[in-house]
């Protein structure tokens, strides 16, 4: 169990920190470039989304930082875990409005989707706060059913800690938060799948009309909107599977109510990944944060290797 909770404090760290780094790097840019890229926001978005999630995770796995809460355990449980749960559903809208986007960007201008790429961009604050609306409402449930482990009975499930328990639903409510639940991700995983789809004949097209025109500089080198297309189409590809495999085991635990430590520890690992390789992904595609480093590397050396 120790072992396991190193894990996750270890895996939360590295996390944290890849986050925290690309939002101060997502904040400078859009503070000092003139022309920031339209996906900057979400992008932020997202790493906020992921530090919360991760942070919630770290707080629930480790005793002394529970404990070092000043306020009810059951207060504290019902925080954490609904913050937890608000910030996956925000993790899958946000991941959905950035492959959405992108698509928008490298849409040709004839396309009917261009017509949008203006209207779409200038609206990304509002789709946001319509996505935390949908979040806090559909979980709202974990609220009323999440609780401290001392203030009931042995027959509820334990979550990620000994001092937290999720208190027994009405097979029928059970069952509706889940239709609910897997409606809203079949929705959001759809479009994401739609839009990547999209993305990739796009891609496919480019390809072989750059292989028509026979050029060498067109075949051989990757637009930015290339290599912005291909990194969100591998982050979306890395969440699918990350998130259908915890949806799966998450959902076969709850539907049948039954506590296996072990499995739910795995499923918690799985959940947390998808928060640890975007960050990973999307600052080491991001050319201007490679030459940003690459010239602040260079700084380094000058100053390291100048006589006195």
């Amino acid at each position: 169990m120790i072992s396991l909770r190193s894990t996750f404090l270890f895996q939360a760290g590295i996390g944290i920190s890849a986050n925290t780094f690309l939002l101060f790097f997502c904040i400078f840019t859009v503070l000092l470039d003139n022309r920031p890229k339209h996906t900057d926001m979400t992008t932020s978005h997202l790493a906020v989304v992921h530090i919360m999630l991760l942070l919630s995770v770290v707080f629930l796995v480790s005793p002394n930082l529970f404990e070092s809460l000043n306020f009810q355990d059951g207060l504290k449980c019902k925080v954490l875990f609904y913050m937890n749960r608000v910030m996956r559903g925000l993790s899958i809208c946000t991941t959905c409005l950035l492959s959405v986007l992108q698509a928008i960007t490298i849409s040709p201008s004839t396309s009917w989707l261009a017509r949008f790429k203006h209207t779409f961009t200038n609206y990304t604050f509002h789709i946001v706060a319509l996505f935390w609306s949908l979040s806090l409402s559909c979980n709202s449930y974990i609220i009323f059913h999440t609780t401290a482990s001392s203030n009931v009975t042995q027959t509820d499930m334990l979550l990620f800690n000994k001092y937290c328990l999720i208190s027994p639903m009405n097979s029928i409510i059970r069952s509706l938060i889940f239709t609910l639940m897997l409606s809203r991700h079949v929705f959001f995983v759809g479009i994401m799948l739609l839009s990547s789809a999209y993305m990739v004949v796009l891609l496919f097209r480019h390809k072989r009309r750059s292989q028509h025109l026979h050029s060498t500089n067109l075949s051989s080198r990757a637009s930015p909107e290339k290599r912005a297309t291909r990194t969100i189409l591998l982050l979306v590809s890395c969440f699918v599977v990350m998130y259908w495999v915890d949806f799966s085991i998450s959902s076969s635990l709850v539907l049948s109510w039954v506590h296996d430590s072990v499995i739910r520890g795995v499923q918690g690992l799985l959940s947390n990944v998808y928060a640890i390789v975007s960050p990973l992904v999307l600052v080491s595609s991001d050319k201007r944060i490679i030459n940003i480093l690459r010239h602040m590397r260079q700084k380094c050396h000058r100053f390291l290797t100048s006589e006195p």
